[in-house]
């Protein structure tokens, strides 16, 4: 019958329809070190989502937070090799693997990650890195100013001799300089390891005492600002599955990587907020230093930025340049 003729014709219309979109949805798998309870791990999927959006359903992504797919020192490779089509993790992982970048993470005094995040980018902009080119970047970001957080009291330089503190990367070289003992230890291991006192103290930004619960086993926030380092972050992908994407997705992917990049930092400052009065909230103290401690503190750290400049140079990077430039940043925003 002529009906049923169209009827059977229609349907193989649309079968053959939704096979051609299926085909053309690509699907692709993102890694995040990040617990899936994080505010970053939230706007690495708020992008994601964004992405999806915009595309009209054209890229799907499957997320796997908290290290699920590949811990944070093993995404950068992980995406190079293609085992994670998307990875976001923290340089810092892999110490010595990205000397130009690691120039951000020393402790310039940073005041938030709204403007540490925007220095990343200009860092990133001017100098375009080749030690970047396994991966297509698609956006920085950095945390607000990393500081101590201790089970002791530190009021002054010697009440940090012989402490043992989680560092990682720069933030090694720190402790080092103000002699303490750096402990390597990624972010996802600090609270076991003060909770048991394998560590006495660590490094970073505010938000981990409530991000990563680390408020329960600190007592003392050691507001150091004026060595505040920051740590850059990274969200990339695959190159070969970067390139086999239609010209109108990469645009994008391009276009909302360059929107997220407020966001990422106003959620950095936002979380160290929460941070500390989380950390307050449990009665734990915080401890000011005086301009006078303060400058005793920069005056000790100075020696990590000619480490830096020296141990870069000979490599062909003027590292030198990159410190200045980044200085400069912070003048202009501040």
């Amino acid at each position: 019958k002529p009906s049923l003729f169209v009827s059977l014709f229609a349907a193989f219309v649309v079968l053959s329809f939704c096979s051609v979109v299926n085909a053309k949805t690509v699907q692709l798998t993102y890694a995040n070190f990040f617990p899936p309870t994080h505010v970053q791990a939230q706007l690495g999927i708020d992008w994601a989502k964004e992405v999806e959006k915009r595309t009209n359903g054209q890229v799907k992504f499957v997320h796997f937070p908290g290290g699920a797919l590949l811990k944070g020192p093993e995404i950068y490779d992980g995406v190079a090799k293609g085992i994670a089509d998307v990875g976001m993790s923290v340089f810092a992982y892999t110490q010595g693997r990205f000397p130009s970048i690691e120039a951000i993470d020393l402790p310039l005094g940073y005041p938030s990650g709204v403007v540490a995040t925007k220095i990343i980018n200009d860092f990133y902009n001017k100098f375009k890195f080749k030690e970047f080119e396994q991966v297509k970047i698609l956006y920085l970001f950095a945390h607000g100013p990393g500081l101590l957080s201790s089970k002791k009291p530190v009021q002054k330089l010697e009440d940090i001799k012989g402490l043992k503190i989680r560092s990682t990367g720069t933030s090694a070289l720190v402790s080092k300089a103000l002699g303490a003992v750096p402990v390597a230890m990624p972010q996802g291991a600090a609270y076991e390891a003060l909770q048991k006192g394998v560590v006495e103290a660590t490094w970073a930004p505010v938000e981990v005492l409530k991000g990563w619960k680390q408020a329960e086993v600190i007592k003392y926030m050691i507001n150091c600002y004026s060595i505040g380092y920051t740590q850059g972050f990274f969200v990339a992908m695959n190159p070969g599955k970067w390139n086999s994407l239609p010209k109108d997705v990469q645009a994008v992917m391009e276009q909302v990587s360059r929107e997220w990049l407020q966001k990422t930092g106003e959620a950095w400052d936002a979380s160290d907020m929460e941070g500390r009065k989380f950390s307050e909230g449990l009665g734990n103290q915080t401890i000011k230093l005086s301009g006078e401690e303060s400058a005793r503190w920069v005056e000790a750290v100075e020696p990590v930025f000619d480490g830096y400049i020296k141990a870069v140079e000979p490599k062909g990077l003027p590292g030198r340049e990159y410190v200045d430039f980044i200085k400069g940043q912070l003048k202009k925003y501040k």
